[in-house]
């Protein structure tokens, strides 16, 4: 993550608020039972009270619930690795006022320039956190977390005299020790102290993400029925459905305002974001009440994730067959029966994709519009493409059939490039400005970021490939712990450590944890995965490369 971030907004929380929702009584409920898989076409016929049953089998056979019957897990001898892990990620928690309310970012005491990574909690990094403690059945920490995050978005946020939209979630809070007071005071910052000053687009969607987790690993529903998670969750939606002049379904961003939050090409509908839009909508869905206000989102919703999937599933995905459609693509096409329908030059398509690409897997490539596609890999885009379903089952085995098939450049010695290929020479110093963080292979330009390791595990577990994910924890368990728990490696094949990366980095230790408890329990999957919707049929008839 960049550094340094300095305060921002300094907040001094109620405890009242806090101990007041944390003690609303749990509702008793079954925790195999799901609470989010209606189809959406029920949903727009009929808006209703919601109806549980249990999860379907997923395209790979795993189950996504919480019945994965006991013959399906993966048992094996805890590595030396996890007890280190588990002490680095207590080490790194966060108190506010006695209560666990985060993990910060990195815990590299060694290092001569800590920046902020020693104090600050980031909402998008504490994700993996969350995941292990909920898997570890120590969900408390988790929600002090939503609780404090959501009320921190309560208040007023402004960059250089601009307010920023009421439902903007912070990217990250801090919490300030006055011994002599005996005082704790927590300082959000909602992108006016990062560099570049980009508010974050994708906290608010982790935080619906995470509170869904929360949801179906605890069966716990009273959280999310709160008022105060209810209004969070409106608020947030409501920021992103407004409607814009952009006629397209997907999610308008500027560059640097996700993961890879700095300049990289990025600006417009990149898929990281559409990706967790996708999945934040889904994961809203269920959890906001059918009264007046909920019922008008849930509308809302619908109506997008059925744009959204189609916008996605048919112009952000490319495999060999679509490779060569575009390479034949006319241009300057006319009316309602064009077929190059953004008017993509052929002499635009990168050399590098004719190699890359095999005849036997498929992507959805960084973004799409007029006249630009970017083709690049990412990684988290992809892997959440899977999880949210938004990706059909085909298109999801024909991503790790790419994994599988390119394995060197996408995987190498260290799990996991972020980004593929880097940018190099001149188009470097144009895209990323010159950014001396991100030289080819290093950073966010085709660095390699073991955190995405769980986000490659949980898609190995959906789409049936769970030996893909043990390839790569053994790749992990070489190297990582005896490394320091770098936070990105550099090179081609991630065989060096970061060239500025912090050590004991706390979502590389979680992701790891988090990777190691799911594979075996795939049970867990059911946190963080949701099942196809067969409303949302695909409606690409060509045949899809997976089949070759």
């Amino acid at each position: 993550m960049d550094g340094p971030r300095e305060a921002g907004s300094s907040v001094e929380v109620d405890d009242l608020s806090l101990s007041r929702l944390l003690n609303k009584p749990k509702l008793n409920i079954e925790r195999q039972r799901s609470f989010d898989e209606r189809s959406l076409s029920e949903l727009s016929i009929n808006v209703r009270a919601l109806e549980g049953y249990d999860s379907i089998y997923s395209p790979g056979g795993y189950r996504s619930g919480f019945d994965t019957p006991s013959t399906a897990r993966n048992s094996f001898e805890p590595h030396p690795m996890v007890a280190e892990a588990w002490d680095s990620l207590r080490r790194s928690l966060v108190h506010f006022r006695g209560q666990p309310v985060g993990t910060i970012a990195a815990n590299d005491h060694g290092s001569e320039e800590i920046l902020n990574y020693d104090q600050v909690v980031f909402v998008r990094d504490f994700v993996p956190s969350a995941l292990a403690f909920l898997m570890n059945g120590e969900p408390e920490i988790v929600k002090n977390f939503l609780l404090k995050t959501l009320h921190l978005q309560g208040w007023e946020k402004k960059i250089d005299r601009f307010t920023l939209g009421e439902g903007v979630m912070p990217a990250s809070f801090k919490v300030l020790h006055d011994p002599a007071r005996k005082t704790d005071t927590l300082i959000a910052d909602f992108g006016e102290s990062a560099i570049g000053r980009v508010a974050p687009v994708d906290s608010g969607f982790w935080w619906i993400i995470l509170l869904r987790a929360y949801t179906k690993s605890t069966g716990d529903l009273s959280l999310a029925e709160t008022h105060e998670c209810q209004k969070g969750m409106r608020l947030i939606l409501a920021l992103c459905l407004s409607e814009g002049f952009d006629t397209f379904p997907t999610l308008l961003c500027a560059d640097g305002c996700s993961m890879i939050d700095r300049r990289m090409g990025i600006y417009g509908y990149p898929i990281e974001i559409q990706a967790l839009f996708f999945m934040a909508l889904r994961c809203a869905l269920p959890m906001l009440k059918h009264d007046a206000e909920g019922k008008e989102f849930v509308e809302r919703i619908v109506k997008r994730l059925h744009a959204l999937s189609y916008h996605m599933r048919g112009y952000f995905w490319l495999d060999f067959q679509q490779l060569n459609d575009i390479y034949r693509y006319k241009t300057e096409e006319y009316s309602h029966t064009a077929v190059n329908k953004f008017n993509v030059i052929p002499d635009s398509i990168p050399d590098w994709v004719f190699d890359f690409m095999p005849t036997r897997g498929g992507y959805f490539i960084g973004n799409v519009s007029p006249a630009r596609m970017d083709f690049r890999w990412f990684a988290l885009g992809n892997f959440v493409a899977i999880l949210s379903s938004l990706s059909t089952p085909e298109q999801s085995m024909a991503i790790m059939d790419l994994i599988e098939e390119r394995w060197e450049e996408l995987v190498g010695e260290m799990p996991l490039k972020i980004t593929y290929p880097a940018i190099e020479n001149h188009e470097w110093r144009i895209v990323t400005g010159c950014d001396p963080k991100n030289t080819r292979w290093s950073y966010h330009n085709g660095g390699s970021w073991p955190v995405l390791l769980w986000l490659l595990t949980a898609a190995c577990i959906k789409t049936g490939r769970p030996q893909i994910a043990r390839r790569a924890i053994e790749l992990v368990e070489n190297r990582l712990l005896k490394d320091g728990w770098p936070e990105y490696y550099d090179g081609k094949l991630g065989r060096y450590i970061g060239k500025q990366a912090r050590k004991f980095q706390t979502w590389s230790i979680a992701g790891y944890l988090v990777a190691k408890m799911m594979l075996e329990d795939p049970s867990h999957l059911g946190m963080v995965s949701l099942e196809e919707d067969k409303a949302m049929k695909p409606l690409i008839k060509r045949s899809n490369s997976w089949t070759c």
